[in-house]
């Protein structure tokens, strides 16, 4: 499992779930049931989720509550998905997304 040089959870008196592998861009990368698709990503380093249409300007999460859309991710084939609102969960295929992001048809 990818894990950045330094794992960026707090550790210190925080109970997590069971440790899962979520697919980010192709890489394996940790989560821990109960964390939010945003934080697994910050805690390993990764800040942007999306480039916006017009500028290509790189995104990254903002508000962390649901209410910007700047943290949508194209989640299991599924774009703009907020990932500040999604729960991980085991094997998850997380994309960065490009503008709109695009459907995809299994």
């Amino acid at each position: 499992m990818k894990t950045s040089e330094k794992d960026l959870r707090i550790n210190k008196g925080v109970i997590r779930g069971k440790e899962i592998e979520i697919i980010v861009d192709g890489e394996s990368v940790k989560a821990f049931e109960g964390e939010s698709v945003a934080a697994a990503l910050f805690a390993n380093g990764q800040r942007i989720s999306r480039s916006t249409t017009k500028e290509n300007s790189l995104r990254g999460m903002y508000c962390g509550i649901g209410m910007c859309f700047e943290c949508v991710m194209t989640i299991d084939n599924i774009p703009n998905t907020r990932t500040c609102q999604t729960f991980v969960r085991e094997g998850m295929f997380i994309e960065t997304q490009q503008a709109e992001g695009k459907w995809k048809t299994v």
